[in-house]
């Protein structure tokens, strides 16, 4: 064990590995770095419960949330690429094509990022009800056309639905900028 952790550190120091995102990973990295994700998600999603994602309202809010939060990175229908997609990697999900992802791996995720790609945390600055009207819209996304898009992003923009906001700390919140109350967590 000595032997390996000295040869860890001697590796680390060495500045051997290149961490530049222009250099992809080796394989071998990428193999590794794929199961270490995939089954930390796996062990930490089991017990998430999604709530009904089918509300008209939901999906609306969540229609909102991915395009302020979202698009530069993940895009949206008719959008084929961004300025800050191309220089990201690993190359983050293009969301508007159909993923493997459960409805609880993408609540975790959103909730709590993924360390080393450029995801965020969004749990620190959104409550739960905010994520799950965000994975509600996600499961729309990839049947969406541009123009049905559009039509539900100036849905939530229109004056009577409640506009998102920041407060001066980030935090989220809607209309006069307080927090909702923040939805259960939904466990087993």
């Amino acid at each position: 064990m000595l032997v390996i952790a000295a040869a860890a550190a001697i590796f680390a120091y060495s500045g051997a590995f290149d961490v530049a995102a222009d250099v992809p990973h080796s394989a071998f990295v990428t193999w590794m770095m794929e199961i270490v994700r995939d089954r930390s998600i796996a062990v930490r999603t089991k017990e998430i419960q999604a709530p009904a994602l089918d509300d008209p309202k939901l999906i609306t809010e969540g229609a909102e949330h991915y395009t302020s939060m979202c698009v530069g990175c993940h895009l949206a229908p008719g959008i084929k690429d961004s300025e800050i997609r191309t220089g990201l990697y690993p190359q983050p999900p293009n969301l508007t094509e159909h993923t493997n992802a459960t409805p609880a791996e993408m609540f975790w995720v959103t909730k709590h990022g993924v360390k080393m790609t450029a995801m965020p945390a969004w749990g620190k600055t959104h409550d739960d009800q905010s994520i799950w009207s965000l994975v509600a819209f996600l499961q729309k996304l990839p049947e969406l056309s541009p123009e049905q898009y559009e039509a539900l992003v100036h849905a939530s923009s229109e004056p009577h639905h409640e506009h998102h906001s920041h407060d001066h700390a980030g935090r989220s919140g809607y209309g006069s900028g307080e927090h909702s109350q923040p939805l259960r967590r939904h466990w087993r």
